[in-house]
């Protein structure tokens, strides 16, 4: 699979509908999430599950990562983890994560069935989807609970329900949780996916990826697949930008040839952390380059 800050986009869809799973995988996300919570209603979650073997399948065919958001354990599921296992995805999330014992309780679960299916022990993810304010300020937790999470999405409609706010394109109701959940993903080492922008224009979601990115977000989840070729382009770093930070790298390297401890780039006196982050945005892009 691709490494956790190679997956630009995670791109929402239900589970019981065919045509939409169709529309998911010619959209050109990283990551398609299939949910069988939220997306799907109950009376027709059977017709969902019957259809993961072939959906997991099409996605490997599109060389993008198969992920199944299953209910939680205490209602459907275990169920729904079961029909998943036998499909094989690459990860599965989980709603409303909000602290270690679910997560202990989700890896035995998958553990489980990687030995009754003969699966390579640990190979299946776990992406705790936190849509709570508990599950925002317990990231960190929630990440150690089990080394099958190397990312961790943040929710939007849910955790402005459980805020008690009000909804808007601008999002400035989740302005402080979208930047406490990087900070205490990037402090539990794990990937942080920023929460997916839920109304139909392509600005909007354009002008709200842009600023995740400029807070540190590498990834956003996104529940149109009209949207994804965008943020993926917000995601993937450009021309100009590739520029300035080989410029960053160069100037660098050559002041510290000359004995000096810092050196001016476009009137920014570039040090140690700020040549580190240049070359990791360089080093990023060539690594998305090599698979598209």
């Amino acid at each position: 699979m691709l490494d956790p800050d190679l997956r630009r986009t995670w791109l929402f869809g239900p589970g019981a509908d065919r045509a939409a799973h169709e529309s998911m995988l010619n959209a050109g996300a990283d990551a398609l999430i299939v949910d069988l919570e939220d997306f799907t209603p109950p009376e027709r979650r059977s017709d969902a599950r019957d259809l993961l073997a072939r959906f997991v399948g099409d996605c490997r065919n599109r060389g993008c990562i198969a992920t199944i958001r299953i209910n939680a354990l205490e209602t459907d599921g275990t169920i729904d983890l079961a029909a998943a296992m036998k499909a094989r995805p690459d990860v599965i999330a989980y709603p409303m994560s909000d602290g270690a014992a679910q997560m202990h309780a989700l890896d035995a679960a998958i553990t489980h069935w990687e030995r009754e299916l003969s699966m390579t022990a640990g190979s299946t993810e776990i992406l705790p989807v936190c849509e709570t304010a508990l599950g925002v300020v317990e990231v960190r937790g929630i990440a150690a609970a089990s080394p099958r999470i190397r990312c961790a999405l943040l929710g939007a409609e849910d955790l402005a329900n459980d805020l008690c706010a009000e909804r808007s394109t601008d999002a400035v109701e989740l302005d402080y949780a979208r930047r406490r959940f990087i900070l205490e993903a990037r402090a539990a080492g794990i990937e942080p996916i920023d929460a997916p922008y839920t109304f139909s224009d392509v600005e909007g979601a354009v002008r709200e990826a842009t600023l995740s990115r400029r807070l540190g977000y590498r990834s956003k989840s996104l529940v149109r697949p009209a949207h994804a070729t965008a943020l993926n382009a917000v995601f993937t770093p450009g021309a100009e930008e590739l520029a300035r930070a080989r410029a960053i790298v160069a100037g660098f390297d050559a002041a510290r040839k000359r004995g000096e401890d810092r050196a001016l780039s476009d009137g920014l006196w570039v040090e140690v952390p700020t040549y580190r982050n240049a070359r990791r945005l360089i080093e990023r892009a060539q690594r998305l380059g090599s698979r598209e």
